[in-house]
């Protein structure tokens, strides 16, 4: 069978209308949802593959959207209607099955069963080995600079269908739709479809393939890399070969500011750094991934939102929140940080609640209550100068007695509808 007729396989195609249902995502530029998709695309099916064999396919042009990042920027998605969504599926299901064995080890991004967890874990055996400089390695705008003759001709190398090849080509210049107009696209693929991260791979296993015919150990994650070296002399000289063979063979630009040679402590690679105890090295979150959960817990804890509607739905984003981050920053040390971070998360809670208590006979009888239930016995006195405090939410919400008798056992009892406080120590420890 020509490959593409793997690709129209009814087998290979239906599997293909269930990962893009599953993974819904938003409409295209023709406003078709994912809960369309069955019946046009069953009473589309012949006339589409008959198009695509024909080479008249064409593929409706890319709706451009943004998606904050962390530094402040926006990231420019692309995202193709649904049923382009689909014979793109359809594609990169056969193309991963041709280049998942011919990829690099040390390649760990958009792939089955590997993991960020994976390639960090695996850069910390490099440091561990003694490779105690790292090339820090950022290709500026990736994604928006794949020159699109180099990716056919990487491609034609193992696919050898000329159907496929024009198929993909139309895939890459189907255009992109901004404010209502429709711009030409003659280089870079646009992120937001189901065959960019396959193609970025096969694009990029040009260099992997180029760093393990020098012997080189290197981890890379998608358009991330890091380079691993003994001595600062070879990582000045490694960085400087390795730039211009990317600008030369595969057309990249490498940015000039944020590629360097540093030490692991100094290091950024998917979030993570690294900190040596004793003779091992092991790798924590980075101060700016610190940063980014308390700015996220933070909106989430504007007080006035937070009194507007019920603890239910604070407590549920908040948990979301917590643990997403927690889970994958688990395998870092970071037991301080998570301590401290859960001491912060409880007084801003707290404060919350008196704040909802408002009234001083309400904060007095809501603290009673839980006084009687606690063992640690404060006194009418003390609850009752703490309820009638002429201090602020903030101080009025950090004193001993409503540090006690909210304490992090109290806050994770579920109630009624709303869920109990993750602690995060508890749930990082466990």
């Amino acid at each position: 069978m020509r490959l593409i007729e793997v690709i129209l396989d009814d087998k290979n195609l239906n599997e293909a209308v269930k990962r893009v249902k599953r993974n819904k995502g938003v409409a295209g530029v023709d406003k078709m949802t994912v809960y369309e998709i069955d019946t046009y695309f069953q009473n589309n099916k012949e006339r589409i593959k008959k198009e695509i064999l024909e080479k008249k396919y064409r593929p409706q042009p890319v709706k451009r959207v943004y998606i904050p990042k962390s530094n402040g920027k926006k990231r420019p998605l692309g995202i193709p209607t649904v049923m382009d969504r689909v014979i793109q599926q359809a594609t990169a299901q056969v193309l991963m099955k041709i280049y998942e064995d011919r990829f690099s080890d040390n390649s760990f991004g958009f792939r089955p069963n590997r993991s960020a967890h994976d390639a960090v874990e695996r850069t910390l055996d490099y440091l561990n080995e003694g490779c105690e400089w790292v090339i820090d390695m950022d290709i500026e705008a990736y994604f928006d600079t794949v020159n699109h003759d180099k990716l056919i001709s990487i491609l034609r190398e193992e696919v050898k269908d000329s159907t496929t090849l024009h198929l993909i080509r139309k895939f890459l210049q189907a255009g992109i739709m901004e404010k209502g107009l429709v711009k030409p696209n003659t280089i870079g693929m646009p992120q937001g479809g189901p065959l960019s991260p396959i193609l970025s791979n096969i694009y990029l296993d040009k260099f992997d393939k180029e760093l393990e015919s020098r012997g080189l150990r290197f981890v890379r994650y998608a358009d991330d890399s890091n380079i691993f070296v003994k001595s600062e002399m070879s990582a000045n000289r490694v960085m400087k070969s390795v730039i211009s063979w990317l600008e030369r063979k595969l057309f990249l630009k490498v940015s000039a500011t944020k590629t360097k040679v540093v030490r692991p402590m100094k290091s950024n690679f998917l979030g993570f750094t690294y900190i040596k105890t004793g003779d091992k090295w092991e790798c924590m979150p980075t101060h700016k991934s610190k940063m980014s959960l308390y700015d996220k817990c933070r909106k989430e804890l504007i007080r006035k939102k937070c009194i507007a509607r019920s603890n239910a739905i604070t407590f549920t984003r908040i948990n979301q929140i917590v643990r997403g981050w927690i889970n994958y920053f688990r395998i870092g040390r970071m037991k301080m940080f998570i301590d401290k971070f859960g001491q912060w998360l409880r007084h801003k809670v707290r404060v919350i609640i008196i704040k909802q208590w408002k009234k001083p006979d309400k904060i007095e009888r809501s603290l009673q209550l839980l006084n009687r239930k606690l063992p640690y016995k404060f006194s009418e006195e003390q609850i009752y100068s703490v309820a009638n405090s002429r201090l602020g939410w903030y101080k009025q919400a950090n004193g001993n007695v409503v540090n006690f008798l909210l304490n992090a056992d109290i806050l994770a009892i579920n109630k009624r509808e709303r869920p109990g406080l993750v602690n995060p120590l508890e749930y990082y420890l466990r």
